[in-house]
């Protein structure tokens, strides 16, 4: 299956991008197709044996649309296009102004002040003096505007013929109705009837709905264009140009043209290109804007290097690895854009909606003609009833009011370091009510580091016992090994040289230190080398043994040839964060959960530091999945504050996890998060990464969550309120109880303001602050 992502030109509302979706779905071989208006994107998976990219056009083409191949030559093009379309939409727009304004003077004038005569007007076009005129120059101020808005009749009416009718035909039927009908109201004055210019002439009110319909189409796509600031402000981090060595001669080229394998310079004070390896310099990056670690990091040969970071003070060389759209920076950039294009579940209700809305329109249109005609009213009041339903009644806020509000949640996490890859994760992970935190890398810093230092014999102090354990496991690639090297190394000690290494699995190691035999390990190495029993079980052994194990330490056993040296505990301590952040949850009434596969006596040490309500030990990394499902199935009730917590009938479990063995259980459980520094598989299993590694992004991944539920849920709200009440009263339901009938421009008026706000609603959530006060990674790079 391939995973294509197109654009979709000529789009106008909800009904549109609906059409699309149709049309694709019924190709042989497409397993889904999204389209979103407000991104005009489609996102597809199909099978590339039944497909190409030239039958999917076709299919697009078919619906009334163009397809956009999304390569960085077109995505540039697209951009300028759409700036063009602004432009022109802009140009059209003030000249539809300047004609409606005096076309509304002219044919209102007279109607005001009525007692007075009206407002003034010049007796060649006055409608008591020269009533043809007066129609002619209304007819001659009409014709320009609906120039002005000709998409709506280019869009509106072959969409109408296809049977699928989007917005535009919606205005397009309506204006041209009240055009005809004053155009022939202008045939009756010319034939002596004076009596239609007061009763047949309409020009103001096409010219004036067409006018604000485009107010309000302007007003969207330039509020619509904000919602993409998250992603232009990312893109800005990286550099546009690139110092390289090629031939041995240094030349500046565009950062677009660096290919992997290129030697690029960097001198202080410059952002990286592209991700890349160090070949010669020493030097500090920050790197806050993706790790969020205020801290530069030393670089010398050798290490790895990312792009859009910062140089510190030091010149480098380094290799570029990764070019282009493989960049760390890129990569977040793309996860941003598929979740923008992808669809929330609250999404499809309204799209089925949305899909159905305009011909239920027309035929309400229809039936309110007929039904005000067979009820004795003039054709007047029933063409005016009728054109009011077909304008007010658009279903531009019912498609925009989600994924205008998916564009800016989505953003604004990327911000913040938080990024949704689909739309569901920002949706569904409000409703998480069980986390599930992997212990190591996760809770902990994933980093062990030596903690205790007891010496139980005469002939070596603290600092000589670490130096010869030290010493011993410099050939060793344990984790624990690396943490008394790297404990000795921050003291300044100085390590002695090592011969007849060996390593006992399962025990520890024996290595010829110092002239002496030593052997570091666990209990089960002692009896490997028929240590005493009395030395094994002594009370002062036993006891630091016991204790640190129910601290969650490891004791790490020290001896040499029959005599025990000391012990030396290391543990993976907690993060800073880890305790508060767990607490939080729990005050929110959800479930913590730490999975790990140490022994129940440490993970239980650490899971009563954390504070989790549930601890589960020695699984196994096969075993993950098969926990987290078994949690989805029935939760896990346990005591907390005296009450038990009683899982719901369904649980709906996330899991955060940072390595490849927790891959399987962040792809079962219902939202995978992933730690950023995490492997590469545990990120493609993930529905959401955490890119700072920070557990307090994950309290503002589900704050932002609720957030952006509550407003499209507002935004719903309002978009079938204004419907539900707006149709009724444009098909004149209010003249039945005394109430005035409403005027087609007021209609108008009303339909553009809807599509308005509720972008102007979504637009709020750009306010959004995490409560724990979290900088944005834009924010932090501007402030450096």
């Amino acid at each position: 299956m391939k995973k294509l992502v197109v654009g979709i030109g000529g789009m106008s509302c909800a009904a549109c991008s609906a059409a699309v979706e149709r049309s694709l779905k019924k190709l042989p071989g497409m397993e889904s197709a999204e389209v979103n208006i407000a991104t005009e994107q489609a996102v597809m998976t199909y099978d590339e044996k039944q497909l190409d990219i030239e039958k999917i056009r076709h299919a697009v083409e078919r619906a009334g649309f163009t397809l956009i191949e999304q390569t960085t030559a077109n995505e540039d093009a697209e951009r300028a296009r759409k700036e063009r379309r602004e432009k022109s939409q802009k140009v059209r727009l003030i000249t539809a102004i300047c004609l409606t304004v005096p076309l509304l003077y002219i044919a209102m004038g007279p109607m005001i002040f009525m007692s007075k005569g009206g407002l003034p007007l010049p007796s060649s076009i006055s409608p008591h003096v020269h009533p043809l005129a007066f129609a002619i120059i209304q007819l001659i101020l009409c014709i320009p505007v609906m120039f002005c808005g000709y998409t709506f009749y280019t869009k509106g009416y072959p969409n109408l013929f296809r049977l699928k009718p989007n917005m535009d035909s919606l205005v397009a039927v309506g204006t041209t109705a009240s055009f005809l009908y004053s155009l022939w109201g202008v045939v009756q004055i010319a034939g002596g009837n004076h009596m239609a210019v007061h009763q047949s002439l309409y020009f103001e009110g096409t010219a004036t709905i067409i006018t604000l319909v485009m107010v309000g189409k302007y007003l969207e796509t330039r509020s619509k264009g904000r919602t993409g600031e998250a992603i232009r402000k990312l893109m800005a981090l990286a550099p546009a140009t690139a110092t390289v060595v090629r031939n041995g001669v240094e030349s500046v080229i565009p950062a677009d043209q660096v290919v992997v394998g290129d030697i690029i310079v960097v001198r202080p004070g410059e952002r990286l290109p592209v991700d890349g390896v160090v070949t010669d310099g020493l030097t500090s990056i920050d790197e806050s804007m993706l790790t969020g670690e205020s801290i530069p990091v030393e670089k010398i040969a050798g290490d790895e290097v990312f792009g859009a970071t910062i140089n510190g003070n030091g010149a480098i060389r380094y290799k570029a690895s990764k070019v282009g759209k493989d960049t760390a920076l890129s990569q977040i950039i793309r996860m941003v854009q598929e979740a923008q294009g992808s669809k929330a579940p609250i999404a499809r209700t309204a799209d089925t909606v949305s899909g159905y809305f305009v011909p239920v329109v027309m035929g309400i249109a229809l039936v309110t003609f007929i039904v005000w005609m067979l009820a004795g009213r003039t054709f007047n009041f029933a063409i005016t009833a009728a054109v009011s339903v077909l304008v007010i009644a658009c279903p531009c806020a019912l498609g925009l009011a989600t994924p205008i509000a998916i564009m800016v949640g989505t953003g604004k996490g990327a911000g913040y370091g938080i990024l949704f890859r689909q739309a569901a994760a920002l949706e569904q992970l409000r409703k998480v009510n069980t986390i599930v935190f992997d212990k190591t890398g996760t809770l902990t810093t994933g980093k062990p580091c030596v903690t205790d230092i007891v010496t139980l014999s005469d002939t070596v102090d603290d600092t000589a016992l670490l130096a010869i354990a030290a010493s011993a496991e410099a050939g060793s690639e344990h984790p624990l090994a690396s943490a008394i090297v790297g404990c000795a190394k921050e003291r300044g000690l100085e390590l002695s040289p090592v011969t007849g290494f060996e390593a006992i699995p399962g025990k520890g190691i024996k290595a010829e230190v110092q002239n002496r035999t030593l052997y570091l390990g666990n209990q089960a190495l002692l009896e490997h080398i028929g240590m005493d029993r009395d030395t094994m079980v002594s009370s002062r052994l036993a006891d630091l043994t016991r204790r640190f194990a129910s601290d969650g330490k490891t004791p790490l056993l020290v001896a040499d040839d029959g005599h025990m040296l000391g012990i030396i505990a290391v543990a993976d301590t907690l993060k800073d964060e880890s305790r508060k952040i767990v607490d939080d949850f729990k005050r929110e009434g959800i479930l913590t959960v730490m999975l790990t596969g140490d022994n129940e006596t440490t993970a239980k040490a650490i899971g009563a530091k954390v504070g989790v309500d549930q601890v589960i030990a020695g699984v196994l990394p096969g075993q993950k999945a098969e926990t987290v499902a078994s949690l989805q199935a029935q939760g896990c009730p346990v005591a907390r504050g005296g009450k038990k917590f009683e899982p719901t009938k369904q649980q709906v479990v996330a899991m955060v996890g940072d390595g490849i063995n927790d891959a399987p259980a962040l792809a079962k459980a219902d939202i995978g998060i992933a730690i950023g520094s995490g492997t590469d598989v545990a990120i493609e299993s993930a529905d959401v990464v955490l890119v700072r590694s920070s557990l307090s992004d994950l309290a503002t991944a589900v704050h932002l969550s609720k957030a952006t539920m509550r407003n499209i849920k507002e935004n719903l709200f309002w978009a079938f309120f204004y419907n539900t009440l707006g149709i009724p009263v444009a098909a004149g339901v209010l003249t039945l109880f005394g109430g005035p009938l409403l005027n087609p421009m007021l209609a108008a008026l009303a339909m553009s303001l809807s599509s308005v706000s509720v972008v102007l609603n979504a637009l709020r959530l750009n306010r959004f602050k995490p409560e724990q006060g979290t900088t944005s990674l834009v924010q932090e790079t501007d402030e450096k």
